[in-house]
């Protein structure tokens, strides 16, 4: 496993020095000349480790371990001078140190004491991630649902969890693809190692590459040091690449060659790394679709697709939804210091009738504001939100009934689509995250589906 280790000194010299020392021990070395540039790093990268000089211009190496024990409480330090004294060493560890070298330092004895300092950082993150789990685990919980179709998405899951098959969910937004990729990956052999998440319509087109692989100090403009790739990061474990449908052909390759050879090549390094990960994709496209139109590479398509698993929309499982509202409102209801017994009849009448555009997501956020505005004992029809009656969505189906089938499906989905999102912003006033709330999807999913039909928010906000 790679570890990122900060040097900070005002010696070049003696960064060079160190950064050569640890890179040989698979460690990837940052570098700073003082202690206000050591911080920018922090916030930038994936820091397990410092190692800070005692004495520097401006902010000195006391200064910068107090600054970081206040924002990076868990990250180890290690303090070394020139001017060693029991005094600077008991002080540095009162305050906070890992531990303490003088120079000049022995590098055996330096590579001895990271070790240690990189062990502990292992046995913290290992701790966190376990307390992430536990903290999951009422939302890997909502896997609920009794209907055929989620019975079906249950079976597939327990019969592909100990595989280390590359799996593609799709599925509608807000249909829970994420929560079944951590349900998979925390039932699978890989329970124990990292699952790392990766939104690829998130990151800009520019930094996708070296997100995924990683970068190495000068590949290109702004690659102030060394960077860890995702690929990477996932090792051992689970990679969830959610939006895979909005990747860029030119990255496709790469990422083909990724899953194919499992070997990745970061930004600027020639050198081959092997990686042992296993691939979840997700996406709310269809991907044939796309590959027909030269926006997705068919065999990326075929690699991924080892293991398709549809998830159904929350319209096509009616009979789930009064068991994930109940479900919600017991999580959240002791998250919030309360006990509901339940729901009237006409609340869940009401959640019947509405279409949930936005999925389990949606029905998740109206079922937490239901159960702040409760009052009584049972979340009753008056504490759902107001959208769930202003308008009653078009059931599947009332179309064909209708005889006005659309000619051209994706077209008629997009325009209602944008319907919710335009009736989303009104009622919000224009504040997009409230309107991502409304209508329950992220901040980030509601930004990019504004710049997939063209809505410009600043024309409907009077």
């Amino acid at each position: 496993m790679t570890h990122n280790v900060l040097v900070v000194d005002d010696e070049p010299k003696l960064c060079d020095l160190l950064a050569s020392a640890l890179s040989q021990n698979d460690i990837a070395v940052f570098t700073a000349g003082n202690g206000l540039h050591a911080l920018k790093v922090l916030e930038s990268e994936d820091i397990d480790l410092v190692i800070s000089d005692w004495r520097m211009p401006g902010m000195d190496g006391p200064q910068l371990l107090a600054e970081i024990k206040n924002r990076y409480p868990q990250l180890p330090v290690i303090v070394m001078t020139a001017y060693s004294t029991v005094k600077n060493a008991v002080q540095s560890m009162r305050n906070g140190a890992f531990d303490y070298i003088a120079k000049p330092f022995d590098i055996d004895e330096l590579d001895i004491t990271v070790s240690k300092a990189l062990q502990f950082r292992d046995i913290l993150k290992d701790n966190l991630r376990m307390r992430a789990e536990l903290d999951e685990h009422q939302q890997i919980d909502s896997l609920v649902g009794d209907s055929p179709s989620f019975r079906r998405v249950l079976s597939a899951i327990d019969s592909v969890r100990e595989s280390n098959a590359t799996i593609l969910l799709t599925g509608e937004s807000g249909t829970g693809k994420e929560m079944v990729a951590r349900a998979i990956h925390k039932h699978g052999n890989r329970a124990d190692k990292p699952f790392v998440a990766v939104n690829c319509a998130a990151i800009p087109e520019g930094l996708l590459e070296s997100e995924m692989f990683g970068h190495r100090k000068g590949a290109f403009t702004g690659a102030v040091a060394d960077r860890v790739g995702r690929f990477q990061q996932a090792d051992k474990g689970t990679l969830f690449l959610d939006e895979i449908g909005e990747m860029p052909l030119a990255l496709q390759a790469k990422i083909l060659r990724a899953l194919q050879e499992r070997i990745i090549e970061p930004v600027g390094d020639p050198r081959e790394r092997k990686v042992d990960v296993r691939v979840i994709a997700a996406t709310n496209k269809n991907l044939l679709d796309a590959v027909a139109n030269k926006e997705f590479r068919e065999d990326l398509y075929y690699r991924l697709n080892v293991f398709p698993i549809p998830l159904p929309a929350l319209r096509e499982r009616v009979e789930d939804i009064a068991p994930l509202a109940r479900h919600f409102a017991h999580t959240l209801g002791v998250a919030a210091g309360k006990r509901f017994s339940g729901f009237s009849a006409e609340a869940l009448q009401a959640m019947a009738r509405y279409s949930w555009p936005g999925n389990i997501r949606e029905l998740q956020n109206c079922v937490e504001r239901a159960t702040i505005v409760a009052s009584g004992a049972e979340i009753e029809e008056q504490d759902l939100p107001a959208y769930l009656f202003a308008s009653q969505p078009t059931q599947p189906g009332a179309l064909v009934a209708e005889g006005s089938v659309p000619a051209d499906l994706e077209a008629a989905l997009a325009e209602v689509e944008k319907a919710y999102i335009l009736a989303a912003l009104a009622q919000s006033n224009g504040v997009q995250a409230a309107a991502a709330q409304l209508i329950g999807i992220s901040e980030r999913s509601f930004w990019y589906r504004l710049k997939k039909l063209g809505i410009h928010v600043d024309k409907i906000v009077r």
